[in-house]
């Protein structure tokens, strides 16, 4: 939210907001651009009939005395992605969507752009180098590129984001069960990318990974005649001396799901008139999303990473793909679980033999987190059992950072995957420590 709010104010937009608590680096941001509100909390007298349009958060609730106000009011109200789709009714729409990849794939699309020199608007859920707000939005852009999140819209409206974006070209990268709160079964999460591909324009285009069965089965059974359906698959690649190559192309991403990204981000560049040529010069200088792959520290025998990978596959790829770029070093996996899906104790079962490539396997949950969730405690035991043979468990981060400083730091890498900070642990220092 408050980066559609600086982006609003960069188009000329008159600007104000609310919140109960405001947090860096949102609140940094939102003062350098003087967005920042005067006081914290909810304001009904500052809704006015003079306001063109609100715009709700994800955790706005329908009691809130601003919303309640708005709606006496007779004022248009928009959910986040909403007004999105508003500013871009007029602009061909390309929206990645997927149970995993889908940051690092718009990720790519945008860059590639850039370099090329098309203008875009667009919405990534993460930061990027070169682009200082993860929203943009303007009257001349032809195209925006949206990451297409699946869950819901907001407590108001249960429609998953993605369904309200109305693609020209549509991605989808791949299908694994998640967000079993809102989803509860299997079918239930696999029927919204079903309805994705319904709600494609007439004449538009979708990409889809051929690898993933759950996804080849949705497109199967769908019967539009009126769209182009374009499969892709993995390119043959190779590692030269740490670094992947494709094509003749070396890369500054590495593992086998990043290379199905790019070839996703290919096919949509294709649509708006970039070719093979000016691609592979731009994803040249790629070097990833922020947490996805990212590197923290590294000397000459060891490195550090960090990656948001909490769903099951995305374990799975990113720990495959450490063991691929790196095969002749140890690795240290940890992950934390934090999400609600991979806190809930039927769906541990998931993860089985997910980290089976790493040397040493860590797993972390928090308490705190479980209780904030309210979700019931969970037995490290049935933890262990879960992930599989090897796995340590832990609930305290102070006990996983001094399980980490114990390792021998020789020829071995690090990787910590979660979507949280494992209550607090600071990468950058635990890498300068153990390196």
């Amino acid at each position: 939210m408050h980066n559609l709010a600086i982006a609003l104010a960069r188009k000329g937009v008159e600007v104000t907001g609310s919140d109960d608590e405001i947090f860096d680096p949102a609140r940094s941001r939102l003062a350098a651009c003087g967005l920042l509100p005067d006081a914290m909390g909810w304001h009904p007298e500052r809704i006015t009939a003079g306001l063109d349009a609100v715009v709700l958060g994800m955790h706005a609730r329908a009691d809130n005395p601003e919303l309640l106000r708005a709606r006496e009011l007779g004022l248009k109200i928009y959910s986040y992605p909403e007004y999105l789709y508003e500013q871009s009714k007029d602009k061909k729409r390309i929206v990645v969507a997927g149970s995993h990849g889908k940051t690092t794939t718009t990720a790519m699309i945008l860059h590639v752009l850039r370099c090329v020199g098309i203008e875009a608007d667009y919405m990534v859920g993460a930061q990027l180098e070169g682009f200082d707000v993860m929203v943009r939005l303007s009257d001349t852009a032809r195209v925006m590129v949206v990451e297409g999140d699946e869950y819901l819209t907001s407590p108001l409206d249960p429609r998953p984001k993605m369904h309200l974006y109305h693609p020209h070209v549509a991605i989808v990268t791949g299908i694994e069960w998640d967000h079993v709160n809102v989803f509860p079964t299997f079918d239930d999460y696999r029927g919204q990318f079903a309805k994705f591909i319904d709600l494609v324009e007439p004449g538009g285009t979708l990409i889809y990974c051929d690898e993933d069965a759950e996804v080849r089965r949705v497109v199967a059974e769908n019967r539009r005649g009126d769209i182009s359906k374009l499969p892709y698959r993995c390119p043959d690649y190779s590692v030269e001396d740490g670094v992947t190559v494709i094509g003749g192309t070396r890369l500054g991403v590495f593992g086998r799901h990043n290379l199905l990204n790019l070839t996703a981000a290919r096919l949509a560049c294709r649509t708006v008139g970039v070719d093979d040529r000016q691609f592979d010069q731009a994803i040249a200088s790629f070097r990833g999303a922020s947490k996805r792959l990212e590197l923290v520290k590294q000397t000459a025998g060891c490195a550090v990473y960090k990656d948001f990978a909490h769903a099951p596959s995305k374990l799975r790829a990113t720990v495959a793909a450490m063991r691929e770029q790196y095969p002749g070093r140890r690795l240290v996996a940890c992950m934390e679980l934090h999400t609600f899906s991979s806190l809930t104790q039927e769906f541990l079962v998931q993860y089985a033999h997910t980290m089976d490539q790493a040397d040493v396997r860590l797993v972390y949950f928090s308490n705190h987190a479980l209780r904030l969730k309210k979700l019931p405690p969970l037995d490290p035991a049935n933890v262990a059992r879960a992930f599989g043979d090897g796995v340590e468990v832990f609930s305290d981060s102070a006990a996983l950072v001094a399980r980490v400083k114990a390792e021998r730091w020789e020829n071995t890498n690090l990787l910590m995957m979660s979507s949280g900070n494992f209550d607090g642990i600071d990468f950058a220092a635990l890498a300068d420590e153990i390196l």
